[in-house]
């Protein structure tokens, strides 16, 4: 299957001026058999083939025990590594990844051996600290900075952006622009649901670029239908903030999907005009934050609408 014309990833970076579409993934657990993982691959191309994304990112999943004192809503699996499960199992997807390292779960020399192993033309890579200060760490994201700097073609790099940090301290895109600095290209964020601590960030990276004459790196907005409560409590968990009105409708309503839906139609279309505005290039990234499969049909419906407002 190829992606809305089979771009590399650097390709897929200058194609964020006008706004790109990407779809999440996480890999299935560890304990999955190669045949299993080859369909799950399979199942998730398919599923894919009527959006025409321009890019996969792969997400690699930490159990962050010490993220919350709250516990998890859904209980930690071990996933399949991300990166293996694209060389074994992704073959029928042509286009760019964007791979996620959590580097706290590997040594220094296993990250700057996949670094300097993956394919510069398909591969970009997300870097990921720890969720916590309490957090076993093998390797930190200064460590893998560094080893990522010290080589010949590293895959180009991302980082992580959180608007909710922002609304907390202000000083997100700061901490954006260090992380510029030390070789990010591009930024994922965060699931947006609070369309004002999203544009308070946006806007202050912008303008923050443009006053130390700097092209502002793309971000890559990240958008997840909610279909449950359940959903609604690992959202929490994961410091994903949703305005009261919205958690008020989804606990409530007998159609909590759809009202959540509909949110992130409204959040999409605003952020893309937003962007295009500012002058900010950007991508949209839509994933199911479940496997439960009616909240996966509505990831693809919400990309596929997207789709069509990027174009």
């Amino acid at each position: 299957m190829a992606s809305h014309e089979t771009t590399s990833a650097p390709e897929l970076l200058a194609r964020t001026r006008d706004g790109v579409l990407l779809y999440g993934l996480t890999p299935p657990r560890a304990t999955t058999t190669s045949e299993q993982a080859d369909a799950v691959a399979e199942a998730a191309l398919t599923r894919l083939q009527s959006v025409q994304v321009d890019g996969l990112l792969l997400y690699d999943v930490d159990a962050e025990a010490d993220r919350s004192s709250a516990p998890r809503p859904f209980p930690f699996m071990p996933m399949m590594d991300p990166a293996v499960f694209l060389d074994r199992h992704l073959a029928g997807w042509a286009g760019p990844v964007v791979v996620y390292r959590a580097v706290s779960k590997y040594t220094g020399d296993e990250l700057g051996q996949w670094l300097s192993e993956a394919s510069r033309d398909r591969v970009l890579t997300v870097l990921v600290g720890a969720a916590s200060r309490h957090q076993v760490v093998r390797t930190s994201l200064p460590e893998a900075y560094h080893r990522h700097a010290g080589l010949s073609r590293p895959p180009r790099m991302g980082g992580v952006a959180i608007a909710e940090r922002h609304a907390n301290t202000g000083a997100e895109h700061h901490r954006m622009l260090r992380k510029q600095d030390a070789g990010c290209e591009f930024f994922v964020s965060q699931i947006c649901y609070d369309l004002d601590h999203t544009r308070n960030l946006l806007s202050d990276y912008a303008y923050g670029c443009r006053d130390q004459g700097l092209d502002p790196a793309p971000v890559v907005l990240s958008l997840a239908p909610c279909g449950s409560v359940k959903t609604l409590e690992f959202m929490s968990w994961l410091g994903i903030e949703v305005p009261g009105w919205l958690r008020t409708e989804i606990t409530r309503s007998g159609d909590p999907l759809t009202a959540s839906y509909e949110q992130c139609v409204v959040i999409a279309r605003v952020l893309i005009g937003f962007c295009r505005r500012l002058g900010l290039p950007f991508g949209i990234n839509v994933e199911s934050l479940t496997n439960r499969k009616v909240e996966i049909d509505a990831s693809i419906d919400l990309a596929r609408e997207i789709r069509s407002q990027l174009d």
